[in-house]
């Protein structure tokens, strides 16, 4: 079954709806709240019965009906009567005002069910206590934009409204296969030559940064037909994006290139040499089941500088139709090299006073795996610069941590 690189909107119950993001309006269905209903435990009265209630000469009361929350009855009250009433229960058409438990002579329980009579103490002012029917929200208002975000607050609101499923960009899915024979898992006992897998779970997490969903996540080693039965596996399972990391470069074990380029027709990816720092090694292109393949390099910090530059505001048009990203500036406080006509991905961190030091020391070497995890930001320096200097104002990409 082909995949469409831009998905169509899905219809989902709330329940799963969390964290996506709206594809149409949403509309409250009915008045909220939908009936006049009471703010607090106490008694619905008629007001122009305790007109003169003070504590020292309090107003008696009948108690002639008791009203709990998600009752339909609607008593009757005449002169002199009031209801026990709960906290969101309907107000009953006679009374005008709530009168709280704390308004009343202590040692009236409003839990008694037996009291038949109860004291006001003060006089309420004029629709005390009593939620009005519609004050919230009018049958039809908004209460879900195009392209907000469902978090806990706006879901509840949604569903109060009496709406059931809304309809939202789906999670894009992913597949995640990383390569390598000498790349091992954490934890396992590493031989000479060989190294611990740190890609998978960078671009799986990175993957779920973005709000997509990680369908496939495979380690292969260098075998053409590993490869190729890993991107079979991940075109079966219908993912929309397919992320590789190594073997993009021109050795002669470099799998996932020469799986590609051994028929670029009918595979629709090629591969090229970027002019960026670290990355330059790349591979895009479509597959004729329709799904996106970022092939990346294969050393940590060129795989999270790729992802940045060229994954992640796919993932995020795939999932809402757009893509921001937080830039800022910030001036450099030491000095370093550049590569000549490449632009300089550099991971930074702040200093307290808001500058930008190098992560680490050693520079923006795609083997420096310390530099990721110390690193807050990702500094661009263009092409044309030849050595950063203290005092440069750089462009800053803002990263989660």
């Amino acid at each position: 079954m082909a995949t469409q690189t831009e998905k169509a909107p899905v219809r989902l119950p709330l329940q799963q709806a969390l964290g996506l993001v709206l594809a149409e309006d949403v509309h409250t269905t009915v008045a909220l709240p939908g009936f006049d209903n009471s703010a607090m435990d106490g008694f619905a009265v008629r007001r122009e019965d305790v007109l003169d209630a003070t504590s020292e000469a309090p107003v008696r009361l009948r108690v002639v009906a008791d009203i709990p929350a998600g009752s339909g009855e609607n008593p009757p009250l005449g002169p002199g009567e009031c209801a026990r009433i709960m906290t969101g229960s309907p107000v009953p058409g006679d009374a005008d005002a709530v009168v709280p438990f704390e308004k009343t002579v202590q040692g009236v329980d409003i839990s008694d069910e037996a009291a038949t009579e109860v004291e006001v103490i003060e006089v309420p002012k004029p629709g005390a206590n009593i939620r009005l029917a519609g004050e919230d929200a009018p049958a039809g208002a908004l209460v879900g934009r195009t392209g907000d975000r469902l978090g806990a607050r706006i879901l509840s609101g949604i569903a109060a409204a009496g709406v059931a499923e809304v309809t939202v960009h789906a999670r894009p899915r992913v597949a995640v296969i990383t390569t390598g024979d000498e790349v091992m898992a954490p934890g396992s006992a590493l031989e000479y030559g060989q190294i611990f897998d740190s890609n998978t779970t960078l671009v799986a997490s990175l993957v779920a940064e973005c709000d997509a969903e990680v369908a496939v996540q495979e380690h292969v080693g260098d075998g053409p037909r590993e490869f190729a039965d890993a991107l079979a596996r991940a075109v079966e399972a219908e993912v929309d994006v397919i992320v590789t990391t190594g073997g993009v470069s021109v050795g002669a074990f470099d799998v996932v290139r020469l799986t590609f380029e051994g028929d670029p027709e009918v595979s629709g990816v090629s591969f090229d040499k970027v002019a960026m720092q670290p990355g330059k090694p790349q591979g895009f292109g479509k597959l004729p089941t329709g799904q996106l393949v970022f092939a990346l390099p294969g050393n940590p910090v060129s795989v999270f500088t790729s992802f940045e530059a060229f994954v992640k505001p796919t993932l995020s048009i795939l999932a809402t139709g757009e893509f921001s990203r937080t830039e800022s500036s910030a001036i450099a406080v030491e000095r370093w090299r550049t590569p000549p006509g490449r632009m300089q991905f550099m991971p930074v961190r702040f200093s307290q006073a808001g500058e930008v030091v190098r992560a680490t020391s050693g520079g923006s070497g795609s083997h420096l795996v310390s530099r990721l995890s110390a690193a807050e930001a990702i500094a661009l320096v263009p092409a044309e610069v030849e050595e950063v200097q203290p005092g440069d104002r750089l462009k800053i990409w803002e990263i989660l941590p």
